[in-house]
């Protein structure tokens, strides 16, 4: 292709966010150096990696760095850096497109709020676009370390909907940024400017970023502090010092919710410092997302993206770990195998939950739950051996209070003397679960009973079979005899007697054949006719709904109705005569029982016909 420019146009998500930024995001303006800044650091950090095996990437030159300029004269900003560079491909890929998932989430997250909006920018991944906050053209040169010097690539765009690509000679590895500034940026040129906004976003960027020396002298001095932060001793740092570290490493503006920083030594010696965010990143549910934690070996940035850090129900931890005791000339794979980071990684868990349970005992805790608590509930299903721990970070709601969150170990204290079992009940939403029928008896003998009205809850009591030697068990198993022991004072008399109760559920029975696996008297309804139930074995019903809803094949199961033979409805059943209307009868006691725990009916229609023509008849309409 030469040196021809070849014009291309922007994806259509791209062109979204360009007018978003210029048209829109004028609060906090001086987020663009912070994000330019973290893209030029991740770019060295990735050449020291990619060298430890190819020296060669080096090219012979072992400048390594950020390099800042500004010109007031000209109106423009310069950011170097000597990383790992870019191809054609690359730089069309980066830059052209929004390569990660998210975009659609990008916009959903908009509020209004300038200042909240344009936080967004670096917490959706495409910080580079940020610079057309200040810049009316950006020009950018790059050249991937290793390649012919004239395969550099420049890359071109006012930002409007088009960009230009073009082959160049580029001498020095890695990638150039020119930044044009708009009339009312110009101030960002100021070389004082640039470095106060680089001391607040960036000074604990590891990565030295270097801007011109004073006016009168010549050359550059780093201006950063260079130094990890979370290598120094904790006496040092200050909460503001933790917090503003946290802002350049997540790209959050926001502080975060609570952090933990911890110096192992002895015969493994390493730092961590995780961090628990504000809000939820907008990738929390892609369990496939890059983990918010960095690993470095010997200030060498290693791995960020892989569970071999952090188990997948801590995603939204951030933070970094940082060890001389492991080898650099290794590859990932080996790397993810060492006996070592294994003991980094349990070791890593341990204290991260142990940050959790101290937040536990705070007010903010709530908040932890709402924003990360589904999360943490796949640990229970994941990790066997922090399971104890984990449930004891567990909240639900209750039969107790509806409107707060209980722990298990709080449920526990509240058991009713005698009461042997922890009892729950599944649905999908709390509504449902709060009206379930099967709470009746319960409620009714003051047996309290978790509210489980998540999707992911149905996994996590399917992995939790006890705690605190408490069997755990949901108030739809057929078996439950317990409650009926508790309390015995206000048992509710049938007006039908013993052979008559087998006959009406025989009846039953034989008019509902397959679709049920036997009719039964039911002790644990008060107020219903009816309800279904199951057996332990048995996958429970709201468990079916949200396998189907993800497109799964749930095999058929039959379960047990049981009937309110205290209800006046029953009189009435007992004595229909025709086989035909205790058809109508027992469908519509099936289908109403299905109804009362949020299940769906096959012919809801029909039901409503049914209901319909069985109450005109009992007031004596013709039908």
């Amino acid at each position: 292709m030469g040196n021809k420019k070849e014009e291309k146009a922007f994806q259509s998500d791209v062109k979204q966010v360009l007018d978003l930024v210029i048209n829109s995001l004028y609060s906090n303006r001086e987020i663009f150096l912070r994000e330019l800044i973290s893209n030029a650091a991740d770019a060295t950090d990735k050449l020291r990696f990619l060298a430890l095996s190819n020296e060669d990437l080096y090219e012979g030159q072992s400048d390594e760095g950020i390099e800042i300029d500004g010109s007031e004269e000209q109106g423009t900003i310069t950011i170097r850096d000597y990383g790992i560079g870019m191809t054609r491909k690359e730089i069309t890929e980066n830059l052209g497109t929004i390569a990660r998932s998210g975009t659609k989430e990008f916009f959903q997250g908009l509020t209004g709020d300038q200042q909240k909006d344009s936080d967004l920018i670096g917490q959706f991944g495409v910080g580079f676009y940020s610079a057309f906050i200040v810049a009316k053209k950006v020009v950018v040169t790059s050249r991937k370390a290793g390649l012919e010097l004239d395969e550099g690539i420049r890359w071109e765009s006012d930002g409007v909907g088009e960009y230009s690509l073009e082959t160049v000679r580029k001498k020095k590895r890695g990638t150039e940024i020119i930044l044009y500034l708009k009339e009312d940026a110009k101030e960002f040129a100021n070389l004082f400017r640039l470095k106060s906004i680089c001391l607040q976003y960036s000074d604990h960027v590891s990565i030295p970023i270097s801007m011109p020396k004073p006016e009168g002298a010549t050359g550059y001095e780093v201006v950063n502090q260079g130094t990890a932060m979370w290598r120094k001793a904790k006496s040092e740092l200050k909460a503001k010092d933790y917090k503003e570290f946290y802002k350049s490493l997540s790209s959050d503006s926001e502080n975060p919710m609570k952090w933990v920083h911890t110096k192992a030594e002895g015969k493994l010696e390493y730092t961590s410092l995780f961090y628990i965010p504000s809000r939820a990143p907008f990738d929390l549910w892609d369990r496939n997302g890059k983990s918010g934690v960095k690993l470095f070996v010997k200030r060498v940035l290693i791995m960020e993206d892989s569970e071999t850090l952090l188990p997948r129900y801590l995603r939204f931890v951030k933070g970094v770990i940082d060890t001389d005791d492991m080898p650099l000339n290794v590859s990932r794979e080996i790397l993810q195998e060492n006996k070592k980071l294994e003991t980094i990684r349990a070791a890593s868990v341990k204290k991260i939950l142990s940050m959790i349970e101290s937040l536990a005992k705070t007010k903010g805790y709530p908040n932890f739950w709402e924003t990360f608590g589904n999360v943490l509930k796949e640990g229970v299903v994941e990790d066997f051996e922090n399971r104890d721990k984990i449930s004891s970070l567990l909240r639900f709601s209750s039969t107790n209070d509806s409107n707060s969150l209980t722990s298990l170990k709080e449920y526990v204290s509240r058991m009713k003397d005698g009461q042997e079992d922890i009892y729950y009940v599944t649905a999908d939403n709390l509504e449902t679960a709060l009206n379930s029928p099967h709470l009746e008896s319960f409620r009714d003998k003051n047996i309290e009973v978790l509210l489980m009205h998540e999707p992911i809850d149905e996994w996590v009591v399917g992995h939790l079979p006890e705690f605190e030697s408490k069997k755990v068990k949901s108030v739809l198993n057929a078996d439950l005899k317990e409650e009926a022991k508790l309390d015995q004072s206000d048992k509710h008399d049938s007006p039908l007697n013993e052979e008559q109760k087998k006959e009406i559920l025989s009846r039953l029975q034989a008019s509902l054949g397959d679709l049920v696996a036997d009719v039964a008297e039911s002790h644990r309804l008060k107020d219903s006719l009816v309800c279904l139930v199951s057996s332990e074995e048995q996958m429970s019903p709201n468990l079916e709904r949200v396998l189907k809803a993800a497109g799964q094949e749930v095999p058929v199961s039959k379960r047990i109705l049981e009937v309110n033979l205290s209800h006046p409805l029953v009189t009435v059943i007992s004595s229909v005569q025709s086989d035909d209307e205790l058809k109508d009868w027992s469908t519509l006691l099936y289908e109403q029982s299905i109804l009362s725990e949020g299940g769906k009916m096959g012919d809801p229609a029909g039901f409503v016909r049914k209901m319909n023509a069985m109450l005109m008849k009992a007031n004596g309409a013709d039908t």
